[in-house]
């Protein structure tokens, strides 16, 4: 255990107190309550507090006192935006600090794996920020058929992990029943219970009131453009992509798995 000498004064470090900075809550800046563990941005102060949103919506309100959240790691000082103070932090789509002037981050060993070309490009556009901040690559599969071939040619390990997002994760589907036969501790296989990407989108944000219920042996995609008139898949897929501006227009379980892939390849 390392000593530390005091001087003569034992009462007295001879160290200046760290000063505690003092953080403008403007809405979007994220910040994390210690205490809780809970961390989301900043949607509005009222009365002393603030109302924090995680990526997943919930909203918890806490008081603003001295020293009472960590943001980027260090404790800091909310205090109320001033009415003449322009606002200086941006999120982006994910939610997540956006960081201006970004050079993306050489890519790291490990990998996302994704079904399918519509799967990535919505990881793109949502994550997209987060994962060049990271150096994370996301790949489409077409499909998961073959995912055990796969991940043996890719050889996971330490530093060169896999990251899978499986469509219709569900108890019985055949891709729940392909994910339990994989073992690999450097191998983190998460998904959401749509039939397709597309359902993970929130019907809202697409402008209807509900994703179409199509028969089972007709494809998903078809079915859904052939009853909501949007012609052909390829013309359904640029309407919903197109609606989707933040993690806020997808479906939490969505949400939840891509943000546990991207924690899980970015753990050193």
């Amino acid at each position: 255990m390392r000593s530390v000498n005091y001087g003569n004064d034992i009462l007295s470090s001879g160290r200046k107190r760290r000063e505690i900075p003092e953080v403008p809550a403007e809405p979007g800046l994220v910040v994390e309550d210690p205490a809780s563990g809970f961390c989301g941005a900043v949607l509005r102060v009222e009365k002393g507090n603030v109302v924090l949103e995680d990526r997943r919506g919930g909203r918890r309100l806490f008081p603003m006192r001295p020293a009472a959240f960590l943001h980027e790691g260090r404790p800091v000082t909310l205090v109320p935006v001033r009415a003449d103070a322009p606002a200086t932090t941006r999120t982006s789509a994910s939610g997540s600090v956006h960081v201006d002037g970004l050079r993306a981050r050489e890519a790291r060993g490990s990998r996302i794996w994704v079904e399918g070309l519509h799967d990535a490009e919505l990881v793109e556009r949502v994550w997209g920020h987060d994962l060049r901040v990271e150096g994370v690559v996301v790949e489409p599969l077409h499909g998961v058929d073959d995912l055990p071939g796969l991940l043996t040619e890719f050889g996971p390990r330490s530093g060169h992990r896999v990251g899978v997002l499986v469509d219709h994760l569900v108890a019985g589907s055949k891709e729940s029943r392909l994910v339990e036969s994989i073992t690999d501790p450097h191998v983190c296989i998460t998904g959401h219970p749509f039939v397709d990407v597309w359902e993970a989108v929130k019907p809202a944000s697409v402008g209807i009131e509900a994703w179409p219920r199509v028969p089972r042996g007709q494809d998903w995609k078809e079915g859904v453009c052939a009853e909501l008139g949007w012609g052909e898949p390829a013309d359904g897929w640029r309407r919903v992509l197109g609606s989707v501006n933040g993690f806020r227009d997808l479906e939490a379980p969505l949400i939840g798995a891509v943000e546990r892939l991207i924690d899980f390849v970015t753990e050193t």
